[in-house]
Formats: C-alpha cells, sequence, structure tokens
C-alpha cells in the first residue's frame, strides 16, 4: 500500500460530514517522531533514518508539508562524491517511497547530473526534481507557491527543500517559508536561521540578509487555524542571540 493511499485512509477515518482532517500531518509527525522546528530527523552523516537515506540534516519546516535539508554525498557509505552535488538517487528514490511529491535543488551546480523524476518502488507516487534557487523575488515566490499549493492540497505528498549540508540555503528557504505562513518576524527567523547552522554562521551576511529583507506576499495567506495546524514549535529560538 502507498504511502498516498495510507494518508487518504487516515484522511477518511478523521473526516467529518463536510471537512477531512488533514491526515499528512499526524502521519508524519508520527513517522519521524520529531515535534520542533531544530530537531533532526537525519543526522550530519545522514544517518538516523535509514527509510531517508540520502538526505542531510533533515528538518520539519511545516508539518507533513515541506522539510529541509542537505544532500548526502560526502558521507554516502557505499556511493561518495563531492559535497557540492545534488541528492543521490538513494536520496529521491526514499523520498518518493516516503510519499514526498517534489524535491528542490537549492544550487545549480551539477544539476544536469540528475534524474528529475522518480516512480516509488510500489509504481504508485511520483517524485519530480527541480532546480530554483530561491534568490530573486521570482524564484522565492515560485518555491512558495509550491508550498502553498502542498498546504491546500491534500493529495499532495511534502516538499524536500535542500542545499549541500542543510544549513544556510535551506534555512533561507525555510525563513521565508515560516515568515510566509507562520507570521515570523525579521527578528524570529534570522533566530532560526542562525539555529539551524550547526554553529556555522561566519561569512554568510549576504544569506542573513536576505533572511531580514523577505517580505510575505500577500496572495499567499492562510487561517490562523490552519497555520495552528501545520506550524512546529519553537523549541530554543532566541531572538537575542
Amino acid at each position: 500500500m502507498s504511502m498516498k493511499t495510507i494518508i487518504f485512509l487516515i484522511c477518511v477515518v478523521f473526516s467529518t460530514t463536510l471537512i477531512a482532517k488533514d491526515g499528512r500531518l499526524d502521519y508524519y509527525k508520527n513517522r519521524y517522531k520529531v515535534n520542533c522546528l531544530n530537531e533532526k530527523i537525519t543526522d550530519n552523516f545522514g544517518n538516523k533514518f535509514d527509510e531517508l537515506y540520502g538526505t542531510r540534516n533533515m528538518r520539519t519546516i511545516l508539518y507533513g508539508i515541506a522539510y529541509r535539508g542537505g544532500a548526502n554525498n560526502f558521507y554516502h557509505k557505499i556511493d561518495k562524491r563531492d559535497n557540492h552535488n545534488p541528492l543521490p538517487n538513494d536520496g529521491l528514490q526514499n523520498l518518493v517511497d516516503e510519499g514526498f511529491s517534489q524535491a528542490i535543488y537549492l544550487y545549480s551546480t551539477n544539476f544536469s547530473t540528475a534524474k528529475t523524476q522518480y516512480i516509488s518502488h510500489d509504481k504508485t507516487d511520483t517524485l519530480d526534481y527541480y532546480q530554483i534557487s530561491g534568490n530573486s523575488e521570482k524564484e522565492i515566490k515560485e518555491i512558495l507557491d509550491r508550498v502553498y499549493k502542498i498546504i491546500n492540497d491534500t493529495s499532495l505528498g511534502p516538499i524536500y527543500l535542500h542545499c549541500w549540508n542543510g544549513w544556510h540555503q535551506s534555512g533561507y528557504v525555510s525563513s521565508a517559508i515560516l515568515k510566509q505562513f507562520c507570521g515570523y518576524s525579521d527578528e524570529q527567523a534570522l533566530a532560526y536561521w542562525k539555529m539551524n547552522t550547526d554553529g556555522v554562521t561566519k561569512g554568510y551576511d549576504k544569506v542573513q540578509k536576505k533572511v531580514l529583507d523577505f517580505t510575505p506576499f500577500p496572495d499567499l495567506k492562510i487561517s490562523k487555524e490552519r497555520q495552528n495546524e501545520i506550524c512546529p514549535c519553537e523549541k530554543n529560538i532566541n531572538v537575542n542571540n
């Protein structure tokens, strides 16, 4: 049985007369056993959750909707390569087998070598792999449009947004998502970005400026109720750091 079928059945079980509960939220929270933004699903070496091997420093952005991280290339056990690469094939295959519908590589280096569509082993789910950096207003809007669509369409699986280590560029895009959909202030977003670089903050002034400069788009608003459902807890975010 595919991930999407399982999630659909959860939606049916929790349905009311008119509105179905978004089964993705509890499903992925229970599957990955993380509740807060800073908690890792896979660690710096790509370990901790074997079904997501190929990712690195993977964290939740929005429950069941959006996740961030890096690509496990340099520490890969059987297919080691330079860190400056897209996700390895097993990482993308594992994501689609987990029910993910999209992945976005936030750098362009070597993307031409990557396969851009994956089908789950049970032939029921498909994942599309894109390269969108998010540095321009047009590109960050495109990323947020994709997240917004997933928020509002419970038939879609989550999106994985990744850079190389899962620290800086993915942190910037995640900060924009949290400002857009969770109401984060500039100060909260920057504190979040810093907290999830694993201490590697020096030399990234331009990225920090992008975090502060991002302004939410008025046409991508969600309700307060929906915000409360999908936004993770903010454990240990200190705006004074």
